[in-house]
């Protein structure tokens, strides 16, 4: 049975909570490179080495056909000279989405380190031969819920995803190559990234990069 929680209780636990009880790294924006990725890649990798619980997860942002903005949490599948990539059945509701207006924003958050990331851009769908390399590249555990497919369908009920669950996981024991055909990687190519470095001060230091017509970034330093 669910334990209902009042308002009094609900406020004063929410009220108590405490961010950056810890020591923060410091973040000297002179020492920026001149292009985000760089940069992506050093806090990503420092998260990762701080203890930071899953720093691969991240928010995608997406709007649909009547301009209602939806979000969830994802995983980052790279980052490179292309964009932030991550994947998705393309008939999902994401799916559904990209394809009705290829724009997107990521979100990382760092709680460990005290930094967030914002990443703003076009996607783009990836080919069938490198969707299907995504996928190869990943656990069995992926491979059996992409088999199990029908994702942000309604579910009749905990025992229809049990069924097809096991028959997915089973399935992707004995065929490792199994196809899933829907299966596409998807590559944000990034128009703004953003750097946050929390303060225990509230002296956040935002970096933003912007990327000019030409292709070249520009820096520019937020408010907090």
């Amino acid at each position: 049975m669910t334990r209902e929680i009042r308002a009094p209780q609900f406020r004063e636990v929410l009220h108590a909570l405490r961010v950056w009880d810890s020591p923060l790294p410091g973040f000297d924006t002179g020492d920026a490179p001149g292009e985000p990725l760089a940069l992506f890649r050093e806090w990503f990798v420092h998260a990762a080495a701080a203890g930071q619980p899953e720093p691969h997860a991240m928010s995608l942002a997406t709007v649909d056909g009547e301009g209602r903005p939806d979000v969830r949490v994802l995983l980052l599948h790279d980052a490179d000279e292309r964009g932030w990539h991550f994947a998705s059945h393309a008939t999902s509701a994401k799916g559904a989405q990209l394809a009705g207006r290829p724009q997107a924003a990521l979100g990382f958050y760092w709680p460990s380190v005290g930094r967030q990331v914002r990443v703003r851009g076009s996607v783009t769908a990836c080919g069938a031969e490198e969707s299907r390399a995504d996928l190869a590249v990943r656990s069995r555990g992926a491979l059996a819920a992409a088999l199990t497919g029908r994702q942000s369908e309604v579910l009749g009920s905990v025992e229809e995803l049990a069924r097809a669950s096991a028959a997915a996981w089973e399935r992707a024991g004995a065929e490792p190559q199994a196809p899933a055909p829907t299966w596409t990687r998807y590559v944000l190519d990034p128009v703004e990234v953003e750097f946050f470095q929390g303060d225990a001060a509230r002296r956040h230091v935002r970096l933003r990069y912007r990327r000019r017509a030409n292709g070249s970034w520009v820096r520019e330093l937020l408010w907090p």
